[in-house]
């Protein structure tokens, strides 16, 4: 129990040692792995399941049946099939350029989404290592109060004390490679994604914009007949 009661104790010592600071840096920490968690599942599978969106919508829109291709859009839980969505949106409504423009307008907002929050990966990569050396200045002014002014201080009374705050620098330079590892790591993975969707939104703007007149004007009337229903049924209820 005492042994126990004594590896507790300097634990807690070793927290309390460098200030706030070590408090801070395990809060850095926690902030970190919980982004990286959150990253994770945001980006889980997210290229398959858009090469899987796009495949089945170049089946469609070679056939011609693009309110299929537009169902298959909005059951997909596919980020790019907002992207597409604004596409079938713009589709027959004007210049094809405004379409293309509109697009790829989406396309650069869904990419946005990818970095969301990794800002705060790298703002923790740069700011945790001063942060556990602020901790280490104070937790050694701390250990030199304890001594008096007209006390013979031998080494061996400084060594632990000095020791002890150095462990707030080595925390913060810990996180701080973390985080910095986990920034690169997200990053890369997003540019590699961002690539993809470019690849995949500019072949369905060529099928799109290769269909013909006949078919949109048909798929949009089709379309209007379907609101029109939806709006009856509300009004009905």
């Amino acid at each position: 129990m005492e042994s126990g009661e004594t590896d507790n104790t300097s634990i807690w010592d070793l927290m309390s040692h460098g200030g706030y600071a070590m408090w801070f840096i395990v809060a850095f920490s926690v902030i970190a792995l919980a982004v990286a968690v959150e990253r994770v599942i945001a980006q889980w599978q997210f290229t398959r399941r858009a090469r899987a969106l796009a495949d089945a919508v170049g089946r469609c829109l070679q056939r011609g049946a693009i309110q299929e291709g537009r169902s298959a859009c909005e059951r997909s839980p596919s980020p790019l099939a907002d992207v597409f969505l604004v596409g079938y949106e713009r589709l027959g409504r004007g210049n094809p350029d405004h379409l293309i423009a509109a697009v790829h307008r989406e396309r650069l907002r869904v990419v946005g989404d990818l970095r969301s929050r990794l800002w705060m990966l790298g703002t923790i990569g740069a700011t945790s290592p001063f942060v556990g050396l602020f901790g280490t200045v104070l937790g050694i002014m701390k250990a030199m109060r304890q001594f008096k002014g007209d006390e013979q201080v031998k080494f061996a009374m400084v060594s632990k004390p000095i020791s002890e705050a150095l462990v707030v620098t080595a925390a913060g330079i810990l996180v701080a490679v973390e985080s910095v590892i986990l920034y690169n790591f997200f990053n890369q993975r997003a540019a590699r994604i961002a690539t993809e969707l470019k690849l995949l939104t500019d072949e369905f703007l060529e099928q799109l914009t290769e269909v013909p007149p006949d078919l949109v004007e048909g798929a949009a009337t089709d379309k209007s007949g379907k609101d029109k229903e939806r709006a009856d049924g509300r009004q009905a209820a």
